[in-house]
C-alpha cells in the first residue's frame, strides 16, 4: 500500500466520519451493544467514548494501522476496556460463539467480499447473538441509484473501496441472518451528505439463531 492509502486515507476517513449528521445513529446503534463486543472497521474509533456499563469490553478490529493508532488514542476516553486488533473482517481471528454482539457502522461498503465478512461475524457471535449495524447503501429512486452505479469504480479507487452501491440488508440476509428489528431510512442530501446525492442509511439488529 502507498503513501495514500496508509496516511493520507486514514485521515481523510476520519475527518468525514466526525459528520454531525451521523451521531445519533452512531448512539442508537451502540446502545443496543450488550457485553463483549466485536466492532467491525473500528476505524479512528469514533464510537468508542460512546460504549456504556452493559458492555464489558470492545475488541476493535480493523485492517489499518493508522486507523487504529488512531483509534488507540480516542480509547483512552472510554469508559469500558477497549482492545485492538489488525485483521480482516473476512479472517476474524477468533474462536466460534464468542462475542455477544457484533457492531458495524459505515463498513460493510468497503470490506472486498463483504459476505464472507459475514458468515465470520456469525460464526463469532454466540448463538443468540445480535448483529448491531448502520450502512449507507443503493437508493430506491432509479435515477440516482444509475449514479451510484457510475460512480462506484471511480469513488472506491480514493474511497476506500467503498461501494455505494451495495444493498446491505440484502447481503446481511443472505449470510444467514434473521432481522429482530429494522429502520430504514432514505435521506436526501444536504451539504454535508456522505457521497451523493440520496443514499439509504440501513440501521438495525440482526440476530443469529443456531440451527
Amino acid at each position: 500500500m502507498g503513501f495514500y492509502e496508509n496516511w493520507v486515507l486514514p485521515r481523510l476517513l476520519d475527518f468525514g466520519m466526525r459528520n454531525q449528521f451521523l451521531d445519533a445513529y452512531r448512539r442508537r446503534a451502540i446502545n443496543s451493544a450488550r457485553g463483549l463486543v466485536l466492532e467491525i472497521g473500528v476505524g479512528s474509533g469514533l464510537n468508542l467514548s460512546l460504549y456504556g456499563p452493559a458492555v464489558g469490553r470492545v475488541v476493535g478490529l480493523d485492517p489499518s494501522s493508522e486507523l487504529l493508532r488512531l483509534a488507540r488514542k480516542r480509547a483512552t476516553r472510554a469508559v469500558i476496556p477497549v482492545s485492538m486488533v489488525r485483521a480482516s473482517a473476512e479472517r476474524i481471528p477468533f474462536a466460534d460463539a464468542a462475542f455477544d454482539a457484533v457492531v458495524m457502522t459505515w463498513t460493510l461498503c468497503s470490506i472486498p467480499n463483504p459476505i464472507a465478512a459475514l458468515i465470520e461475524m456469525r460464526r463469532v457471535l454466540k448463538p443468540v447473538g445480535r448483529l448491531i449495524f448502520v450502512e449507507h447503501g443503493l437508493s430506491p429512486e432509479i435515477r440516482i441509484a444509475r449514479w451510484q452505479h457510475r460512480l462506484t469504480p471511480y469513488w472506491r479507487r480514493i474511497g476506500g473501496g467503498c461501494h455505494l452501491n451495495r444493498k446491505m440488508d440484502d447481503l446481511i440476509r443472505t449470510a444467514g441472518f434473521q432481522g429482530r428489528r429494522r429502520n430504514r431510512l432514505y435521506e436526501r442530501a444536504k451539504a454535508m451528505d456522505l457521497h451523493v446525492s440520496g443514499f439509504c442509511v440501513e440501521a438495525g439488529i440482526r440476530l443469529w439463531t443456531q440451527r
